[in-house]
């Protein structure tokens, strides 16, 4: 049976307090910041002098991922297209046949229920209609003072 061996730790060092330079040198950060989907040239250039081509395979990625983006946008808006569309022929499906029902009531004898037959036919698209420009005035100015405002803070100094 072998025995282990204990290993001592040595003994905690007491640091002196670092000088007033030293703390100011350790906390010296430098940060860099950019947005849109390509770093600033320099920055390109310093990944071509890393690693050559690299620059050229960043530029390849974004256009790559660019045309992506676009055929997604372009997707939802043939399908946006397509349901609004299909919502405004079955829409007028059933107010078509609404009135017809209402027409046939009538026919049969009940007036009162065709004719609210026929004035709900009637209304409810109107009424789908008001709400939806009512709606679209509203994010049409809500999206103006989203640019006022951030025009205001690209403005503003600092």
């Amino acid at each position: 049976m072998s025995k282990k061996r204990r290993q001592q730790l040595p003994a905690p060092q007491v640091l002196s307090p670092p000088s007033r330079s030293e703390t100011l040198a350790q906390f010296a950060i430098t940060a860099h910041h950019f947005s849109g989907p390509l770093p600033p040239s320099e920055i390109l250039r310093k990944y071509d002098e890393l690693l050559p081509g690299s620059a050229e395979r960043i530029i390849a990625m974004v256009e790559k991922q660019g045309a992506h983006r676009q055929g997604l946008e372009s997707e939802v808006v043939k399908s946006n297209c397509k349901n609004e569309r299909l919502g405004m022929i079955f829409g007028l499906i059933i107010c078509v046949m609404a009135i017809v029902a209402g027409i046939y009531a009538v026919k049969m004898g009940k007036e009162g229920f065709g004719i609210a037959a026929i004035i709900s036919a009637l209304a409810a698209p109107m009424a789908v209609f008001i709400y939806g420009k009512s709606r679209q005035k509203k994010d049409l100015q809500a999206s103006q003072q989203g640019i006022i405002e951030a025009a205001r803070q690209t403005q503003r100094p600092g």
